[in-house]
């Protein structure tokens, strides 16, 4: 979720679920290590729970980026095994490290050394000509002897020659099945799986069937009230008031106030609330207006507010 998930999205996402675990975009060890770290890592505490993604592969590295991170407060550390984009596979991290589980728990051990939070790993079933059904419950016996206790897997092999990191996301075939019995195979794992889910319904089927947890990525980012807004509820029991989709932009406009106080442009933040109200009448108007209207020099709530008009007023209409 690179260029997805930076604080202005996660903040956004919190005021529609209050358990929810959220996640950062990835970012690198050494760009912890010798970046803008405020910017990379800074986050509004009302974020929390939230987990850092690093990558890399070097383990005194990635232990140098942890022991920074743990400053930040953040509530897990997750090494990212699973992203297959060039950019990650040139840096020998992501993906990629499928094929060097012996060095993912060497850096792992270094992680967790380093961290007074639990350390997490995203991974793939395989990658290339892996047969995932040998190499995933050696990979998940490496990183559990490593003291890995959580693991997400996205069920999905990654190619890392002639697919793009699109078409690795929809081509290569889920096996969900196989997800399963590793938990059957390592009931001492916490094991969550991801890709390919998009409902609350498929995120609670996963969880009966057995699995510890789900991790949804895209279809919360682009319908975030259909899978945000009734997880509470649905996935975690919580009876308590959950906003409607109007009550989240009256609780952005705070923090919206504060970002263009402190001379930040509109378009950083309403970029990530476009999906807001997908499938309701006047979504098309909301998505519009926010899209032209937040890039203009000076744009402030008054664009988000003649966005809001086309829903409400698609609403009264429909009402009527």
């Amino acid at each position: 979720m690179m260029d997805w998930t930076d604080r202005h999205c996660r903040f956004f996402h919190r005021q529609m679920t209050r358990h929810a675990l959220l996640y950062t975009e990835m970012v690198t060890a050494a760009a912890v290590i010798h970046g803008p770290r405020d910017r990379l890592l800074g986050f509004d505490a009302a974020e929390h729970p939230v987990a850092v993604q690093l990558g890399g592969s070097d383990p005194a590295e990635l232990a140098q980026a942890v022991r920074i991170v743990a400053d930040y407060g953040y509530d897990a550390v997750n090494l990212n095994c699973g992203c297959p984009s060039d950019r990650v596979q040139s840096g020998t991290f992501g993906a990629v490290l499928m094929k060097d589980p012996a060095r993912v728990a060497d850096c792992l051990a270094a992680m967790i050394d380093a961290s007074p939070v639990e350390v997490t790993v995203k991974c793939r079933i395989g990658v290339d000509d892996q047969v995932p059904e040998a190499v995933l419950p050696a990979f998940l016996e490496q990183i559990s002897a490593a003291g890995v206790r959580q693991v997400i897997i996205h069920a999905r092999k990654a190619w890392l020659q002639g697919l793009s990191p699109k078409d690795n996301r929809e081509i290569p075939p889920l096996d969900y099945a196989l997800v399963q019995a590793m938990k059957r195979a390592f009931p001492g794992l916490h094991i969550t799986v991801n890709g390919g889910i998009t409902t609350l319904d498929q995120a609670a089927g996963f969880l009966d069937a057995g699995l510890d947890g789900v991790m949804i990525g895209r279809a919360a980012y682009h319908d975030p009230g259909a899978v945000l807004l009734g997880a509470d509820a649905r996935i975690f029991g919580d009876t308590g008031p959950a906003p409607q989709a109007e009550e989240v932009v009256d609780l952005m406009r705070p923090y919206i106030a504060r970002h263009l106080g402190a001379g930040g442009r509109l378009h950083s933040v309403t970029r990530h609330m476009l999906g807001l109200f997908a499938g309701r009448p006047g979504a098309r108007g909301w998505r519009r207006v926010l899209s032209e209207g937040a890039h203009r020099p000076g744009a402030g709530m008054e664009v988000v507010d003649a966005a809001l008009a086309h829903v409400t007023t698609q609403g009264m209409v429909r009402a009527g």
